[in-house]
C-alpha cells in the first residue's frame, strides 16, 4: 500500500477540527508542528484517529491517539502499519 502523504493527513485534520479551514494553521511544513500550535485540540485529535481507522483502515487506540503529538508522529504510525511487509 502506498505511503501517506501530508496533505491526505492535511484533509483528515480538516474534517476533524469541528471549524472553518482558514481557521487552522495547515499551510506550510508542518509535519513537527504539535496539534496544539495547529489549533488542534485533544478531541480533535482523538477524532483523527477515529477518522485513521474508519478511513484508512488502520486501528488506533485511545492510548496511542493520546501520544500523537504532530502530523509526523501520525505519519510515521499509519505508514509503519500499513507497509508492505
Amino acid at each position: 500500500m502506498a505511503e501517506r502523504s501530508l496533505d491526505e493527513l492535511r484533509e483528515l485534520m480538516i474534517a476533524s477540527a469541528g471549524v472553518d479551514e482558514d481557521q487552522l494553521k495547515l499551510d506550510g511544513d508542518i509535519l513537527d508542528t504539535p496539534f496544539a500550535d495547529l489549533e488542534l485540540d485533544s478531541l480533535a485529535v482523538l477524532e483523527i484517529a477515529s477518522r485513521v481507522e474508519r478511513d484508512w483502515g488502520v486501528p488506533v487506540s485511545d492510548t496511542v491517539a493520546n501520544g500523537l503529538k504532530t502530523p509526523r508522529m501520525v505519519l510515521d504510525f499509519v505508514n509503519d502499519r500499513t507497509a508492505v511487509r
